[in-house]
């Protein structure tokens, strides 16, 4: 129980400290790639600090919903971020819950979120809810296929269970139904975290924005723990792209040197996965809100037919 609490811990002192420094690292390497100087890989974490700093202003017609959706948001994320597996192969929160109660988690933080929008009367909150949720609902399916696909193959649900079955198996990443299923998660991922070509997080055009139109009437304390959130939840999202794909640097036994060096093969595998976002965007322009629909078809159907090929072939 002991080893359980402070796993935990510890995987939650990763997540909050190391996600802003992701999101630091794509800003800086998109930027670079434009031939642009760009901020600081730590200019997140100055972000943050800054807006914790600072005073709020709260619309007046807000209600507790609007109150408790930060905390909402924020607790969730950082639950679903403890049942997937980071360095080690059992994440700590593993037997309260699989894959799908990740994906609840959030689903439930993005509906406080959409509620809180509209709570405001805004109507660029309303419209940003609009959007979000459209982009859920076409997101979420494919997401779930690209796992089910994964779980198939390990006969469980469970992240760490899917992680464990395949360590030792690597060569199943290059099965067509893995393959399928890591691209259509890939799109998912820009997608559920707002970058080209679906969204653009750096945009400051109302008419243009998703998930920015939702977080307009929230500044201080409260807007920091909203950031903090979307980099966790990046995070989360590119540690299953990297864990249940590519699971067989995960540590599966204690011990100094095999923790060390599975620690540093998940930072490698992040990178690679952020430099991967950074070209997408940095050689894509943001589409048209009408044609984003046909993006996520894109991934419903190749997690669809890994799915299909995962019963057809074994995951051979």
């Amino acid at each position: 129980m002991t080893a359980t609490v402070l796993h935990a811990v510890l995987q939650g002192l990763l997540l909050l400290l190391l996600s802003p420094l992701l999101s630091g690292l794509i800003r800086t390497a998109k930027a670079r790639l434009q031939t642009r100087r760009g901020p600081s890989p730590l200019q997140p974490y100055r972000d943050l600090g800054k807006l914790l700093r600072k005073g709020m202003v709260i619309p007046e017609t807000a209600s507790p919903v609007f109150a408790a959706a930060p905390f909402v948001v924020f607790s969730t994320t950082l639950l679903a971020g403890l049942l997937a597996p980071t360095v080690f192969a059992a994440a700590p929160l593993s037997q309260f819950g699989g894959v799908l109660a990740l994906v609840y988690l959030l689903g439930l933080g993005r509906f406080f979120l959409a509620l809180a929008a509209l709570d405001t009367g805004s109507a660029f909150g309303g419209m940003g809810s609009s959007r979000e949720m459209t982009i859920a609902a076409l997101a979420e399916p494919a997401l779930m296929l690209a796992v089910f696909t994964v779980a198939l193959t390990a006969g469980s649900t469970d992240p760490s269970r899917m992680a464990q079955a395949a360590i030792g198996q690597s060569w199943r990443f290059l099965a067509p139904s893995q393959m399928l299923a890591f691209t259509a998660l890939f799109v998912v991922l820009l997608a559920e975290t707002g970058r080209i070509p679906v969204d653009n997080p750096a945009t400051h055009l109302e008419l243009t924005m998703i998930h920015e139109a939702m977080i307009l009437e929230y500044s201080g304390p409260w807007l920091a723990l909203i950031e903090w959130s979307a980099s966790i939840k990046q995070m989360v999202l590119l540690t299953l792209l990297a864990n249940l794909f590519i699971p067989f640097t995960l540590a599966s036994a204690p011990g100094v040197p095999a923790i060390l060096s599975a620690a540093a093969l998940y930072l490698l595998k992040l990178l690679l996965l952020a430099a991967a976002v950074v070209l997408v965007e940095t050689t894509n322009a943001k589409m048209r809100l009408f044609r984003v629909p046909e993006l996520l078809s894109v991934a419903f159907v190749l997690g669809a037919l890994a799915l299909i090929s995962t019963f057809l072939f074994g995951g051979r």
